[in-house]
């Protein structure tokens, strides 16, 4: 488990300073240690995604030209929340409940506890397998090809979860709401793709990184996520402004982390012409399993 989080940590801060540059990507505007009582000592992070230039035409035309996404992070491995909220849509958020464990994704009944009544797809990502978007393909990253030079790992053949040992799953449960008439159901299921997508090159990612980050200690992948955190920020060319979290909860339409976490406070209110039908269904949520070979053993 400690080399899984470390990977990610590697992965994600590389990661987005890859995807950086001036105007947009993902500047770091706090993290650090969190405490809760439930839970158990974690890390909160909170980020800033910029990512205009990256939306689709029809959605350039309804949001401003700058604008950016909030994304905060409960992390109290092996369980972690995770919420993305947009500061001039009130409307809007995307909720993910994500859970690890040492088998092959054949664990149906892990977040039975949560949402009962909520309709769910259950997807499977396969990092060897599944398609990525042409334009983040790289054969160096492609586990069908990737070979570690330090652990021999890699070259995932196809049904590599059936008899790849030792092997974990990442279990993610995404609820995705955008509240607005005329746009809902386009805006949900556009950002369920773009969350399959990035949970996808990510750990693909992270397994083809392996190599870089399988030395590391949790203290030097700490270091590492600083420095990356700090070079991201200066190439995007903000400068993160002092940030209090405030207990202040999120309206009641929007699903939030567990009452022992902050949300994320909501300053404005959607634009008049957004009207929301009150007694409108929304497609409420989707998970995401995603089966990894386990880079503990």
């Amino acid at each position: 488990a400690l080399q899984y989080r470390i990977g990610q940590l590697y992965m994600i801060s590389k990661h987005s300073h890859e995807q950086s540059d001036r105007g947009e990507g993902v500047e770091v505007v706090q993290n650090e240690p969190y405490e809760d009582p439930n839970h158990g000592n974690g890390q909160l992070t909170e980020k800033r995604v910029y990512l205009n230039s990256k939306l689709p035409s029809w959605a350039r035309a309804v949001v401003p030209k700058i604008f950016y996404v909030t994304e905060k992070a409960w992390n109290y491995y092996p369980y972690t929340i995770t919420e993305y909220t947009c500061s001039f849509l009130p409307k809007f958020s995307i909720h993910i409940e994500t859970k690890y464990e040492d088998n092959k994704g054949s664990n149906d009944s892990i977040f039975d506890k949560e949402a009962k009544d909520l309709e769910r797809e259950v997807c499977f990502i396969d990092i060897a397998s599944d398609e990525i978007p042409e334009r983040y393909y790289k054969e160096s990253e492609d586990p069908k090809y990737f070979k570690s030079q330090k652990t021999g790992r890699g070259q995932l053949k196809e049904g590599w979860r059936e008899t790849h040992q030792p092997i974990m799953c990442s279990y993610k449960l995404v609820t995705v709401k955008f509240e607005v008439w005329g746009l809902q159901t386009r805006v949900e299921q556009f950002v369920h793709k773009v969350v399959r997508d990035i949970l996808l090159i990510g750990h693909r990612q992270a397994f083809a990184w392996v190599d870089e980050w399988y030395d590391m200690t949790m203290d030097e992948v700490r270091e590492f996520e600083r420095a990356t955190q700090e070079a991201t920020n200066k190439k995007i060319g903000i400068f993160p402004p002092a940030i209090s979290i405030s207990n202040i909860s999120m309206p009641s339409s929007t699903r939030s982390a567990p009452s022992s976490a902050p949300s994320t406070p909501l300053s404005t209110e959607a634009p008049e012409f957004l009207t929301v039908p009150k007694d409108r269904p929304r497609k409420k949520s989707a998970p995401e399993t995603l089966t990894l070979p386990d880079p503990t053993k």
